[in-house]
């Protein structure tokens, strides 16, 4: 099991931007694919982004497409996700999920371990 710990999040004016990271132990974090999601309060968590293991294959969420990057660093077991031109809309409680395969999309629901979650909030 692949523990993984979340930072970067605080509050940022519309328009900015974050850098959030996600840091994992535990198994071969370089063997499988990673993605972020978040959740607004009163809404259900939605995906954001997913990076497969070798960091060649991206996918995101239409609201975030063109403004958030998805990355990784297998040396550093950390996965990056960089938030510009951001709207009060992003603001939510974001979390890293570890898939238990190489290749992960949107549809996919093969989840290793979560985060606990860091907080943005864009201020208008």
């Amino acid at each position: 099991q692949v523990q993984l710990v979340e930072s970067g999040g605080g509050l940022v004016q519309a328009g900015g931007s974050l850098r959030l990271s996600c840091a994992a132990s535990g198994r071969t974090f370089s063997s499988y694919a990673m993605g972020w999601f978040r959740q607004a309060p009163g809404k259900e968590r939605e995906f954001v982004a997913a990076i497969s293991w070798s960091g060649i294959t991206t996918y995101y969420a239409d609201s975030v497409k063109g403004r958030f990057t998805i990355s990784r660093d297998n040396a550093k077991n950390t996965v990056y996700l960089q938030m510009n031109s951001l709207k009060p809309e992003d603001t939510a409680v974001y979390y890293c999920a570890a898939y238990t395969k190489k290749v992960a999309g949107p549809d996919s629901a093969d989840f290793g371990s979560w985060g606990q979650g860091t907080q943005v909030t864009v201020s208008s």
